[in-house]
């Protein structure tokens, strides 16, 4: 199929005559033909819900035709329209696999992110839907390297990954609040520690995040949190690897608004082990 998404989706292919014939009955028509027209005048009077209907009914008898594969990537188009992102993505995605040269794929494919972009929860709530529309523009991508959506595609990832850190630092700022809540510090694991690992996962897997900062501060305060709540043998180790922090974090944040706290936590630290700056002579 050759005609280009303009000419595909032009007035001129769209609009006719308004029917008179009511939309129940245009369901129980058995003419293919003239339900798929009507289909598209539902379409093109923003009627995608019934649209998507009579689209539906005609797409088994009209496959193997230009109309069938008309149908199929208008019924896509209604369900996007409509609000329906799941049923949209679903069908897009059968398109672009059905008729992978048509010249339509390559925005059934966009728009295939786009439905699954739709259906992103927020971030506090599980990020499976994300991670899979982050997955299909990304095959979009490695599929159309030179299209002209790929910078809209690209600014969707971008949003979809602040997303997920977002989910990140929510996890990790929770471990810290909850502190030794549900942990026992002086027995192993904690949830100073859950937070510094969570933490740490996150600055590694997104290292351009606006969240880096926040997350840098957090692993500051856990682990001197941990050190504090620490037995004693353990404490020295524990407060030389916050030090180290400590330093990591003014080397790469000399003007950061948590540097107050930074010097702070550092201060307490220097009750425990020796530092260069409390060093005797």
């Amino acid at each position: 199929m050759k005609k280009s998404l303009a000419l595909f989706l032009s007035c001129g292919v769209l609009l006719m005559a308004g029917s008179c014939t009511s939309y129940n009955k245009v369901i129980n028509i058995t003419d293919n033909d003239y339900k798929y027209e009507e289909a598209k005048q539902y379409y093109v009077e923003g009627q995608y819900n019934r649209a998507a209907v009579l689209f539906q009914d005609v797409i088994a008898m009209l496959k193997g035709t230009d109309r069938g594969e008309e149908s199929l990537y208008l019924l896509a188009m209604s369900h996007y329209k409509a609000g329906n992102y799941d049923a949209a993505a679903s069908v897009f995605r059968k398109y672009y696999e059905t008729y992978s040269r048509s010249a339509l794929a390559e925005h059934a494919r966009f728009n295939c992110g786009k439905a699954l972009y739709e259906l992103t929860p927020e971030p506090k709530l599980d990020q499976s839907a994300t991670y899979e529309a982050i997955s299909e523009f990304q095959n979009f991508l490695d599929t159309y390297p030179d299209s002209p959506l790929r910078e809209s595609a690209q600014n969707m990832i971008f949003a979809l990954q602040d997303k997920l850190v977002e989910k990140e630092y929510l996890s990790a700022k929770l471990y810290y609040d909850l502190g030794s809540y549900f942990g026992n510090c002086t027995n192993g694991g904690s949830n100073y520690q859950a937070c510094i690992v969570t933490a740490e996962n996150a600055l590694r897997d997104f290292p351009y995040s606006t969240r880096r900062e926040e997350f840098a501060i957090l692993i500051l305060r856990a682990k001197f949190e941990l050190a504090e709540q620490s037995v004693e043998d353990k404490k020295e180790e524990r407060y030389h690897n916050a030090l180290d922090e400590y330093y990591g974090f003014t080397n790469e944040y000399p003007e950061s608004k948590y540097m107050e706290e930074a010097q702070t936590l550092f201060k307490k630290a220097e009750n425990y082990v020796e530092t260069p700056e409390n060093k005797q002579d």
